[in-house]
């Protein structure tokens, strides 16, 4: 099973599950305006692809942060911190496919070889 995490009204979301619909892939959608971020899969993303790839800089969320907030975000654990606080500062959508990889973003080349 996949399963696609982001905000469902996100159009980089939508487009990645557009995809995965026309790739005849079954997928499940975690949104996380309704359901959070769960914790210990943020855990196993910043484990997999690392916290500066998770962390969404060009973002709206990113950019209304102040310049104190933005500055406090070094490491991993401060990205984390962050990142459970405003979930919308993650770069979306972040996809665990059934195979046990993660992905972060939407590459349609890059899933080429996942969603088939």
């Amino acid at each position: 099973m996949i399963t696609v995490y982001g905000l469902a009204g996100c159009d980089t979301v939508r487009r990645a599950r557009a995809w995965l619909d026309a790739a005849g892939r079954t997928h499940t959608l975690h949104d996380f305006k309704h359901a959070g971020v769960p914790a210990s899969r943020l855990d196993a993303w910043l484990d997999s692809a690392g916290w500066q790839a998770l962390l969404n800089r060009r973002g709206s969320t990113w950019r209304r942060l102040d310049a104190a907030a933005q500055t406090r975000v070094t490491e991993a654990a401060s990205a984390r911190a962050l990142m459970l606080a405003q979930p919308s500062v993650i770069k979306r959508p972040v996809v665990e496919w059934g195979d046990g990889r993660i992905t972060v973003g939407f590459d349609p080349v890059q899933w080429g070889g996942s969603a088939r």
